[in-house]
């Protein structure tokens, strides 16, 4: 408790340095601001991620680390960073057409993934029921 007490104190003492000294601000408060923003962009980023995972795992029924191989598949052959794609897919629900070089992406990722399945199907040994019949 003392601790939190003591930083928002320092915390409240360089906002009004800042804000009512007309002197530039301490390179630590810029670099802290530079900082705070970038984490801002960050988390912001992967909120958007997550919501285009979870529309993954709704239509293709499948495990978030599956969903998200699955669009970071479509960046890399898309040439796009995963939050582009990710807002991409995510403006769908508001309307936005998915670009086409996406969709073509979207559709050979997918059926990359229902082969992989087929074949984890078809490679799953049978199991030994409990009962043995004589």
């Amino acid at each position: 408790m003392q601790r939190t007490t003591m930083i928002q104190e320092e915390w409240r003492s360089l906002t009004a340095e800042v804000t009512w000294e007309s002197a530039p601000p301490d390179p630590d408060v810029t670099a802290l601001r530079t900082e705070n923003d970038k984490l801002r962009r960050v988390m912001a980023g992967r909120a958007v991620v997550d919501q285009a995972c979870g529309m993954v795992m709704v239509l293709t029924p499948c495990h978030r680390a599956t969903a998200r191989s699955l669009l970071v598949d479509v960046a890399r052959q898309c040439d796009l960073k995963l939050r582009e794609v990710s807002t991409a897919l995510v403006a769908t629900t508001q309307g936005e057409p998915l670009p086409l070089r996406m969709q073509r992406a979207l559709r050979c990722a997918l059926r990359r993934l229902h082969v992989a399945e087929q074949r984890r199907v078809v490679r799953r040994p049978a199991r030994p029921s409990g009962r043995q019949t004589s």
